[in-house]
């Protein structure tokens, strides 16, 4: 088992606890460069929509995870940014400035979204949010001139100064780089003093209040980033797709999006790859049993729908920490074989959440 003996502030803050975890991200990131070479082109594109879901996802594990906002109506800042970027993109506008509309344009959705949450929490917060979600896709719906309604418009390819990015592999590390510099963007935000106070906000209002966190400042920042980070998600599904309308962003669409940070593991930047992981892999996986099933059952048009909310109330009920609090306790459990104690990640109701994945 691996010690750390910590001898310096730099060295707490450090995105990289240890040289295991600079050996391991590089190889992740290098098996993900050579991933066109490696893989067949349907796989590839999979990928590219995990890359896609994993920007989503850590924008809503920024709102729900880190600062316990709870939203229903996420997918609504997916169809800002991604309609955004598919009526610039159209117009001629650079990709690099098509996506900086889509995302500040989101950012500000999100921060008058965040207004209610300066009154209401929990449940009624996500009845708010889910209302937003319907108003924004009746707007979609009902701005044809702009939006095409419910005929859809059609998404130019991504234009960078006049490189059209029109390959799957060009797209593809398009998406890479994006969202590895999302992933830096919200480690070091994680790691400052607003990260901080998100963190505290979300496990004590009261407590972070009386330590002079501006609660009202603090909330609306992190609906707005939340949505920013949605917003370019949604850019690029709109870009990889090729052709977006408004029933692409309902209340389903939400749904998918909160059951990816649940079940990837709320409270961890990990978690958010994870439930990207198993909200694209998860469908594939369900159509390739179906062969090997009943018919009654492998022809059952909620067969998916089922096996979603089964695997949800499975975590739920036996490892509310998700796929990444998983992994945490199969990691101990090898790091201390043989001697791991079966309740060693029982904590008392005192403790704070924040305590939970260290």
């Amino acid at each position: 088992m691996r010690f750390l003996f910590k001898t310096s502030y730099a060295q707490d803050i450090s995105l990289a606890k240890h040289s295991g975890h600079r050996f391991w991200y590089s190889a992740l990131l290098l098996a993900l460069f050579a991933a066109p070479w490696l893989v067949p082109e349907y796989w590839l594109a999979q990928l590219t929509f995990v890359l896609i879901y994993s920007v989503v996802g850590l924008g809503l594990m920024l709102l729900a995870g880190f600062t316990g906002q709870f939203s229903i109506g996420h997918a609504a800042f997916l169809g800002v940014g991604a309609y955004t970027q598919a009526v610039l993109g159209n117009m001629g506008w650079p990709f690099p400035l098509a996506l900086l509309a889509a995302a500040l344009l989101s950012a500000l959705t999100g921060a008058v979204v965040g207004v209610p949450a300066l009154r209401v929490k929990g449940i009624y917060l996500g009845m708010a949010t889910l209302s937003f979600g319907f108003i924004v896709e009746e707007a979609f719906s009902r701005w044809e001139k702009v939006t095409g309604g419910n005929a859809g418009l059609q998404v130019k390819a991504p234009d960078l100064f006049g490189w059209k990015l029109g390959s799957s592999d060009a797209f593809y590390y398009l998406c890479l780089v994006i969202t590895v510099l999302c992933t830096l963007g919200v480690l070091n935000l994680l790691r400052s003093p607003t990260g901080r106070a998100f963190v505290a906000i979300r496990d004590s209002e009261i407590s972070a209040q009386s330590m002079g966190i501006h609660l009202a400042r603090y909330k609306s920042l992190s609906f707005a980033l939340s949505a920013a980070l949605a917003g370019i998600g949604g850019a690029l599904y709109a870009h990889k797709l090729q052709f977006i309308s408004p029933d692409q962003f309902n209340i389903l669409q939400s749904i998918d999006l909160l059951l990816l940070v649940v079940i990837g593991g709320l409270g961890s930047v990990h978690g958010a790859f994870l439930g990207a992981i198993f909200l694209i892999s998860m469908p594939q996986l369900i159509a390739l049993s179906k062969d090997g099933l009943p018919a009654s059952i492998g022809q059952a048009p909620g067969l998916q729908a089922v096996v979603y909310g089964t695997v949800l109330i499975a975590f739920v009920l036996f490892e509310p920490l998700g796929m990444y609090g998983r992994w945490l306790k199969i990691r101990t459990w090898f790091q201390l074989f043989p001697f791991y104690r079966k309740g060693m990640f029982k904590r008392q109701k005192a403790y704070q959440k924040s305590d939970r994945l260290k």
